[in-house]
């Protein structure tokens, strides 16, 4: 068995013995001479183990910055049977441009790094096509500790797969829809509040033809969740949700476009927005300008996920904030924890209306 990651230098440790600086590179056996101690003491206090006490962890971290010392993560992992490795697998939107990313899942790559970097881990970013393999690789290849899985097509489709990581034992967890009785572990904001908060800013501005850009199927749950929020408001106000003013769309430019389109053709009178996400909002917005629609007088919208662009859009879009920060780096910490084996649920994170002009008042 490996007992340390890096061969052992002759010359090294004869003049380790001798009291002076290892003229080769330095070992863990180097320190161990030097700090009076065993390499496997050496070993345990480099990991940050509780097993060896203050005193001893910290003059042996001391003989390593002065010897310039290195672990050599590979073999320590080797060693170990970890990678220290977070697999990212980011799926991308059904577009034409196979490189366009959703800007909200941009948002969280800083703060997983952060997270991973705070942890000792590495994080493997992999763009994914949804007709791969992609549920069969990376941990069973030890490639990683485990998954986080960002985006997903028809959740119909997606559920197999998240089914066949469960049954492999795949360490994994996901964005999106928290439901009962999903498989594996996910994080993911109050879409029904965050809908809810929507139709409710919009009916205190005075609106009461409300339509929804977005799928109202199981399909896609996150956009569901929003949906049924926007009904429950409605209702408490007495308005009956009009099928008319909802339109199919998922979140990419020329789908909401066209969906936009497929809006004003119906010929149904509105005099506001909620759309399930800041990308169909803005292709919203552009395909109302281009139909001398004025945003918000005439119709005011409300997006949802606060994307960089929602606030520098002409107006600035009023939006539902998603903390991408937080979630980055929950998605990142429940992970561990599963790779650990320590007790986790799946959670939901809160969500923040953020006020623009497109309502109608803000900035």
């Amino acid at each position: 068995m490996l007992e340390d990651p890096i061969v052992v230098n002759a010359a090294a440790k004869s003049s380790s013995r001798s009291g002076g600086k290892p003229a080769g590179k330095p070992t863990s056996f180097d320190i161990a001479q030097l700090a009076g101690v065993s390499q496997p003491t050496v070993s345990r206090a480099l990991r940050g183990s509780s097993t060896v006490n203050l005193a001893t962890r910290q003059r042996i971290e001391a003989i390593a910055r002065q010897l310039n010392y290195t672990v050599d993560r590979s073999a320590s992992n080797l060693r170990n049977g970890t990678t220290k490795t977070i697999a990212l697998l980011l799926f991308r939107d059904p577009t034409p441009d196979e490189t366009v990313v959703n800007p909200f899942f941009l948002g969280m790559l800083g703060a997983m790094m952060a997270a991973c970097g705070s942890h000792g881990y590495d994080l493997l970013v992999s763009f994914q096509q949804f007709s791969s393999d992609w549920h069969t690789d990376y941990e069973d290849s030890h490639r990683a500790d485990g998954l986080i899985l960002l985006g997903y097509g028809d959740y119909a489709d997606y559920r197999s797969r998240l089914e066949t990581l469960v049954a492999q034992g795949t360490h994994f967890v996901r964005w999106g829809s928290v439901q009962p009785g999903q498989p594996g572990l996910t994080i993911g904001c109050d879409n029904i509040a965050g809908g809810a908060a929507a139709a409710r800013h919009l009916l205190d501005r005075g609106r009461r033809r409300i339509a929804f850009l977005g799928s109202a199927t199981d399909h896609y749950p996150e956009f569901h969740d929003r949906y049924r929020g926007y009904v429950a408001v409605l209702g408490e106000h007495g308005i009956a949700a009009d099928p008319q003013l909802q339109v199919e769309t998922i979140s990419t430019e020329e789908d909401a476009t066209q969906a936009t389109r497929e809006l004003l053709r119906r010929g149904v009178p509105f005099d506001a927005i909620v759309a399930a996400s800041d990308l169909i909002a803005l292709a919203a917005m552009r395909v109302l300008a281009g139909a001398g629609i004025n945003v918000p007088y005439d119709v005011a919208i409300v997006g949802f996920d606060d994307i960089p662009a929602a606030s520098l859009a002409n107006p600035p879009l009023t939006t539902i904030a998603q903390d991408s920060g937080l979630a980055g780096r929950r998605l990142v910490e429940m992970l561990l924890a599963r790779i650990g084996d320590q007790p986790v649920e799946s959670t939901v994170l809160p969500t923040q209306l953020v006020i623009r002009r497109s309502s109608g008042e803000g900035r």
